[in-house]
């Protein structure tokens, strides 16, 4: 009987079985792991008018030229040779939750390694090492780090797309009798493409992810039989990845889950690793960028900071404009030197200042860049990515340094090394602003993939160096959020849109694979900067409180009727952010007719925020059910806190104010059957909810 290999992660399986000659077959993917039968060994027929010899199309990676017709997941060739691959000889190693499955193709003289891990998380995770074991060079065309079986029938793909300022955008197709294909050539995760997808069926729903921050593809292929391979890899440009004899190439891990939840409990418990093993409370931060932007001056930054202290913010970040001669956007990139016209004392006298007054001091880079007109530029041109003869193409008059190149690498960890190391800093904003364009080296060969990896070393030698500093990934906002990025970083700037009604839509979509602690949000001034809109203190504040809350303009410029209610935000939040960053806790709604809810749950307390964002249609709103996920604990509750202390309803009776008063005692079955029957709330306006169980009532969990 053939081999049958399982990876059971507690929440998802995968089923597969070894031939002697082909790659491993997916016999199930789901729920529930198969046992070992002898359907299993009973050949499909071939298809009519097809090969004699069946060939089986449901496999881990399938690669054409042998009988597969179907969207190869590897391909190459050595010189125009050996472009057919053909994998036999399977090995299986265990090492506790890894799997590794080995094979060979000794015509074409490659070899490959599986790597399937299952996690205590339930995801469970692929990556594909391919090996050169030829005399000549093999160029690789293709090599695609996972592949998942979806069933047949109607199939759902949601995605995510966007732009600048308004990403995560949730989107869903029925997927047709054609390959759907996902590409991003953008050089970072990208705005518009985020390497996430979830995959629903009437039997089945399945998320998957690709740990990657540079080129990828995302390929959902039909097979013979009506089901799905689903195909997740990195994007080479023509002729990058090109292996010498003994040379080999590991493609980023790709990873599946079942639900939201899972994907929120790998990242929290494998994937990020904090500063001394685990996470500190996440604290309120006050960016300086909207409050100043490259205004810096040292009596104001520390009037700020005094300002924001006495607001309970607990982190001080100084964001662009500190070095160089950096008085907009079109210079000193590069020159990561402090301004002395700016602070002609040096940094020390502001973080010495916020350190003093009980706050972490962080600070911004973007060392990946390089302005045409900075002093670096001025003596190393050749150390941007640009390709001989072709016009150098700016964005936001910036150049991509080539990281690829030791010196480069070694000249920007010396200056951020020199900044950490002489001054108590928590904190880096590490900063992206430009797509990759004709990204070569000196030899004109493209260099995208290899300046991926390049970044992630220089993160690593930078956190082993300073192990104690977190650091946030920023790439004009959202650029670049994965789980390649996020396992160096400790926090995603969601968008560079801090605009709260737009921000209702991002961070849900953006909540789907990330835990709400990881995700930085901000309460920023009125109007927006980036929207002109305006809004009231309660909904920028609702909108944000539940995630890694931050400030984004500048205190000094606050009413005192607004410092109140803003300390008043600021103080909810360290009260409630252990249960809102809690495992498990947190739940999100889909929107009804422009309402928003969202929140988190445990035993003791509840709180659901609820957010109008446009008009409603409906006369009235539905009563708000709450979800099993918060109706579980079951008991007596009633509403104990209600924020603002007057929200904005457009008409409210007398049994619902008696209700968010607190002097109704409900069931909290009956919330999720019945619901809760709310006010409707004006447009762009937010309350938050806040439910304590009675003493003595019945509850489980």
């Amino acid at each position: 009987m053939s081999e049958i290999v399982i990876i059971d992660s507690g929440q998802l399986a995968l089923s597969l079985r070894l031939p002697e000659l082909g790659m491993p077959e997916i016999l199930s993917f789901g729920s529930e792991p198969v046992e070992p039968d002898p359907l299993f060994e009973i050949e499909r027929s071939s298809r009519v008018n097809g090969m004699d010899i069946a060939v089986p199309s449901n496999v881990l990676l399938p690669a054409g030229g042998m009988g597969f017709f179907g969207w190869p997941a590897i391909a190459g060739h050595r010189g125009g040779r050996d472009f057919v691959a053909q994998f036999g000889g399977w090995t299986v190693l265990r090492d506790g939750n890894q799997t590794v499955l080995k094979g060979v193709d000794s015509v074409a003289r490659l070899g490959i390694a599986i790597t399937l891990t299952a996690h205590d998380s339930g995801l469970i995770s692929m990556a594909t090492e391919l090996s050169n074991l030829g005399d000549a060079d093999y160029q690789l065309d293709r090599c695609m780090a996972a592949t998942f079986l979806a069933p047949a029938g109607d199939v759902q793909v949601m995605s995510f797309t966007g732009i600048w300022g308004r990403e995560f955008q949730t989107r869903r197709e029925l997927l047709g009798n054609g390959t759907w294909i996902q590409e991003n050539r953008r050089g970072r995760t990208s705005h518009d493409r985020f390497p996430m997808l979830f995959i629903e069926s009437e039997t089945q729903i399945f998320g998957v992810t690709l740990g990657f921050s540079g080129n990828h593809q995302m390929v959902i292929d039909r097979i013979d039989d009506g089901r799905r391979l689903v195909h997740l890899g990195e994007l080479f440009e023509p002729g990058e990845m090109i292996l010498a004899p003994g040379e080999s190439y590991e493609s980023p891990t790709a990873y599946a889950g079942a639900d939201s939840e899972d994907f929120h409990a790998f990242v929290r418990e494998e994937l990020t690793t904090w500063p001394g093993g685990t996470m500190s409370p996440r604290p309120v931060t006050l960016n300086t960028w909207e409050g100043n932007y490259f205004d810096h001056q040292m009596d104001s930054l520390k009037a700020q900071a005094t300002a924001a202290a006495e607001l309970g913010i607990e982190r001080f970040v100084l964001d662009d404009g500190w070095f160089g001669k950096r008085d907009n956007d079109t210079t000193s990139l590069g020159d990561w030197d402090i301004d002395a016209r700016k602070y002609p004392e040096g940094l020390k006298p502001l973080v010495d200042h916020v350190t003093g007054l009980g706050m972490q001091f962080g600070i911004w880079f973007e060392p990946e860049m390089v302005n045409p007109v900075s002093e670096l530029y001025k003596a190393h041109p050749d150390w941007a990515l640009t390709i001989e003869g072709r016009p150098i193409l700016e964005s936001r008059t910036q150049l991509v340094l080539d990281l690829t190149r030791p010196e480069v690498s070694d000249y920007l960890f010396g200056k951020i090394d020199a900044v950490l190391s002489n001054h108590a800093v928590s904190y880096i904003k590490w900063d992206m602003n430009r797509d990759l364009t004709h990204a070569a080296g000196r030899d004109g060969k493209a260099k995208t993939s290899a300046q991926t990896r390049a970044v992630y070393a220089l993160m690593d030698r930078i956190r082993a160096a300073h192990p104690d500093v977190e650091i946030e990934s920023c790439a004009s906002g959202g650029g670049r959020i994965d789980y390649g990025a996020l396992k160096r970083t400790h926090r995603v700037w969601t968008s560079d849109c801090t605009d709260a009604l737009e921000r209702l839509e991002i961070q849900r979509g953006a909540s789907v694979f990330v835990p709400p602690e990881i995700l930085g949000s901000h309460i920023s001034a009125s109007p927006n900067h980036q929207t002109g809109r305006r809004h009231t203190l309660a909904f920028r504040a609702l909108v944000a409180i539940a995630y890694h809350l931050g400030v984004e303009l500048n205190p000094l410029e606050l009413t005192d009727a607004e410092r109140d209610e803003l300390k008043v935000y600021i103080e909810t939040y360290k009260r409630l952010r252990d249960l809102f960053h809690a495992p498990g806790a947190s739940f999100r709604m889909e929107p009804l007719d422009g309402r928003y809810v969202w929140g988190a749950a445990s035993g003791e307390k509840i709180v659901v925020i609820v957010a109008q964002g446009p008009q409603m249609v409906g006369e009235q709103p539905a009563p708000l059910r709450l979800p099993d996920e918060v109706t579980q604990f079951g008991g007596q509750w009633r509403i104990k806190t209600v924020l603002p202390a007057e929200p904005q309803f457009i008409r409210i009776s007398e049994g619902q104010k008696a209700l968010l008063s607190g002097a109704v005692t409900f069931a909290l079955s009956s919330a999720g059957l019945a619901g809760l029957p709310l006010p409707m709330l004006t447009p762009e306006s937010a309350l938050l909810l806040e439910l304590e169980p009675i003493k003595g009532g019945k509850t489980h969990g």
